[in-house]
């Protein structure tokens, strides 16, 4: 009996080390979770905690979903962040306007932009990116990534702790790549406000597609002022659970 308990506790703490290094922390006893919250979609993860110890992946196919692709990982970003947090933001077609990720909840001063159109460039600053643990996260925009060249970038995340956040537009996606999360994210018609003019907050439908560790789903959600809220659907998908690539 007690070979047996000793197994199960070695087999426990190997997990939850694995799970650690892959950016699934609990907190310290007697210490508040740091909590990244994006509403119902927390579910998606172990314990409902946001993986930042990893490479997440977010494909889009059109103009419309690349767009409302980048609001979301702005707000993502911008919780990343916190307070006084600096983020790396790369990419050859910049998709967002600086002054507006204030309605996203980021300082636009607190945004490095790099701009280039290489892309052998743009993977290079995205893993040195990734490798300075000054930064709260780094968003990349890159089409094309091959297998080797994200084991890289996690490999980078793992030593510095910072969160990576791939945006890729139209990849092909017969190439493996490995990340913790693979994402998508269109737009849906906004919510009016009835006390306030505009077009209303911006809403998503989120998808999960795979997950490592979690459970793969789909949700509506809107960013509400600092928050996200729960709209509409909620969906969880057959489990496409994965342990190393994406």
């Amino acid at each position: 009996m007690e070979a047996r308990e000793n197994k199960s506790y070695v087999i426990a703490k190997l997990r939850s080390e694995i799970m650690s290094l892959q950016g699934f922390r609990s907190p310290a006893a007697g210490s508040k979770p740091e909590k990244i919250d994006i509403g119902p979609v927390s579910a998606a993860f172990t314990g409902g905690i946001f993986p930042k110890v990893g490479v997440h992946e977010f494909i889009s196919s059109t103009p419309e979903s690349a767009a409302a692709t980048a609001g979301f990982m702005a707000t993502l970003a911008g919780q990343l962040m916190k307070e006084d947090g600096i983020c790396l933001w790369v990419s050859s077609r910049r998709r967002v306007f600086p002054l507006a990720l204030g309605f996203f909840g980021i300082e636009p001063d607190r945004v490095i932009f790099v701009d280039l159109k290489k892309d052998k460039d743009l993977l290079w600053t995205i893993e040195e990116g990734l490798k300075c643990d000054a930064l709260s996260a780094v968003v990349g925009e890159v089409k094309e990534l091959n297998l080797t060249e994200s084991r890289r970038l996690q490999l980078a995340v793992e030593e510095s702790k910072v969160t990576g956040l791939l945006h890729r537009v139209s990849p092909r996606l017969s190439n493996p790549v490995a990340s913790v999360c693979r994402w998508r994210v269109n737009p849906l018609p906004s919510g009016r406000d009835n006390t306030l003019p505009g077009i209303g907050f911006p809403r998503w439908d989120v998808q999960i597609e795979k997950v490592r560790n979690g459970q793969a789903g789909r949700w509506q959600v809107q960013w509400s002022e600092d928050h996200f809220e729960h709209i509409g659907l909620v969906r969880v998908v057959p489990s496409r659970s994965f342990s190393k690539v994406g």
